[in-house]
């Protein structure tokens, strides 16, 4: 990508410097440095969306992953290890998303309540309400289904889980082409 002479990669470091005037070019004086304010606003926004990108990214990776290998395995644990392999995914389970889903949530509100010159705001509110669904669908499908389930194996309930766990694997799927598209603009 680099030997093609592309300079596309490095898009972002020359958008920080966006408001720096080349007055050589129009023969007034030597190179002026942006505002340090200005640069430091851009610098923030873009750590912001890394940060978002990062969070949402590795969501997106976790929940196919889970998807379609973690949950369907479920049910070849066996009825008398189960109830104590369930409590140890639940716990351990959640030190692996919590930190992830709390910066995901606090770097898409922050985007669409303060949505930076660089992004659309169509995109962070839409971003926003993705990630208000995926709690939602956590809160009201998922971990009710977890907590059944911690008593003891059920088919039923682990079908369901399966099944409605195809919802937050869309929507985190979205979720990374937003942030993605956000980091592009």
């Amino acid at each position: 990508m680099l030997n093609n002479g592309s300079k596309r990669p490095f898009l972002w470091f020359k958008r920080l410097f966006s408001d720096r005037k080349d007055r050589r070019a129009h023969g007034e004086g030597p190179l002026q440095a942006p505002h340090p304010s200005g640069l430091v606003k851009r610098m923030s926004d873009q750590l912001l969306l890394l940060t978002h990108a990062a969070a949402t990214l590795y969501m997106a990776g976790l929940i196919w992953f889970v998807q379609l290998v973690h949950y369907p395995l479920m049910a070849r644990v066996g009825g008398r290890h189960y109830t104590s392999y369930q409590q140890l995914h639940e716990r351990r389970t959640t030190l692996a998303v919590a930190p992830a889903m709390f910066t995901e949530l606090g770097c898409a509100a922050y985007l669409a309540l303060r949505t930076p010159d660089t992004i659309s705001p169509v995109l962070a509110w839409a971003g926003l309400l993705l990630v208000a669904l995926l709690w939602l669908s956590t809160a009201l499908l998922q971990v009710p289904c977890h907590n059944k389930l911690g008593k003891g194996f059920d088919e039923q309930t682990h079908r369901r889980l399966v099944t409605t766990n195809w919802l937050r694997t869309a929507l985190w799927s979205a979720r990374g082409v937003i942030a993605l598209v956000m980091l592009s603009q």
